[in-house]
């Protein structure tokens, strides 16, 4: 089995606990560290056209059509797709939800969306690069990227239902295999991660016009250390990066 399709498969079975996780509040790390932080970077996003690529069940896609976006949210998984949609038909907020693979963005036009934004999920994308090209191709002219991925010099992994930091190489890509076990999942999956370091995304962005503005390392809010212990693990280092990039004119 092709190895995207063999991650895409991981996905698509995950999703019943994935949805659980995110919808019922589990994701501290997303709620109380990495959303706060991404959109304050991300601002005001009334009246934009934006991408959410790699957008999951849409959860974040949510957030971006209730502050006033017309949204457009993309995943490979057709699965995870279904269950967006299925929310969308509970609450509509006008977001297109569309089975797409990131490397592949050919349905789009050039030049069409104001921001892409891309939710800790870079990292699961093997290629990348492509993907970073066709973020590149479909923004306008000045238009944004902000997205999030776990801090590459500190990255964590799952080891029996913990998480814990590798440690064991920051320099060349490899491939993860990320068990997912806490007792606050539904029941356990498994995902595939890809390391890369900050240069590999920097280089890639250089190569495609995106000029990096702005970077942040989150902090978890103080509700979020009152109420979930482990987030205190961040306030000594980061879980995350967070960057927007610009497309030159």
């Amino acid at each position: 089995m092709p190895e995207r399709d063999r991650v895409m498969e991981q996905w698509d079975e995950a999703a019943e606990s994935w949805v659980d996780f995110v919808r019922k509040g589990k994701d501290y790390h997303r709620d109380e560290l990495n959303n706060p932080a991404a959109f304050g970077l991300i601002g005001s996003v009334k009246g934009s056209l934006v991408l959410d690529l790699a957008c999951g069940e849409g959860y974040n896609t949510r957030i971006l059509a209730k502050k006033g976006a017309k949204v457009v949210g993309v995943d490979f998984s057709s699965e995870l797709i279904r269950l967006a949609r299925s929310e969308e038909a509970k609450d509509r907020l006008g977001i297109d939800y569309r089975v797409e693979d990131a490397a592949d963005l050919s349905r789009f036009p050039s030049c069409y969306f104001d921001l892409v934004t891309c939710f800790m999920a870079l990292q699961d994308i093997k290629e990348y690069r492509k993907a970073v090209a066709e973020v590149a191709r479909v923004l306008k002219e000045r238009g944004r990227f902000v997205f999030s991925i776990p801090h590459p010099c500190f990255e964590m992994v799952s080891h029996e239902g913990y998480r814990i930091s590798t440690n064991k190489r920051y320099f060349g890509a490899a491939e993860d295999h990320i068990h997912w076990k806490m007792e606050r999942l539904l029941k356990p999956f498994e995902t595939t991660s890809f390391h890369r370091t900050l240069t590999d995304y920097f280089d890639v962005f250089h190569r495609n016009r995106l000029v990096v503005r702005r970077l942040v390392e989150p902090q978890p809010t103080k509700r979020g250390i009152e109420r979930h212990e482990s987030l205190r693990e961040v306030l000594l280092r980061p879980q995350s990066v967070v960057v927007e990039a610009v497309k030159e004119a």
